[in-house]
C-alpha cells in the first residue's frame, strides 16, 4: 500500500534567512533551494531579490560552503 504524499513549495524566504542566518549553506540546502525555485513556472521579483542576495554572500565570503 502507497501513500500518496503532497509536498508543499517551500518558502524561499524562509529558506534564504534560515541560510544567512548561519552564515551556512550545506548541499542538502543547496539542493532543495535550487529545488524550490526550478519547481516554478517563473521566479518573481522578490524570489530574484533573494536568490542575488545568497550569491552576493558567497561572494564576498560571508556565507560559507559546508558538506
Amino acid at each position: 500500500m502507497t501513500k500518496d504524499v503532497h509536498l508543499h513549495r517551500p518558502d524561499i524566504e524562509q529558506m534564504v534567512n534560515q541560510i544567512t542566518a548561519c552564515g551556512k549553506i550545506s548541499r542538502a540546502d543547496q539542493q532543495q533551494f535550487m529545488s524550490a525555485l526550478l519547481s516554478q513556472k517563473s521566479i518573481n521579483q522578490t524570489e530574484q531579490e533573494l536568490i542575488n542576495r545568497v550569491f552576493e554572500l558567497l561572494r564576498r565570503g560571508r556565507l560559507r560552503v559546508v558538506d
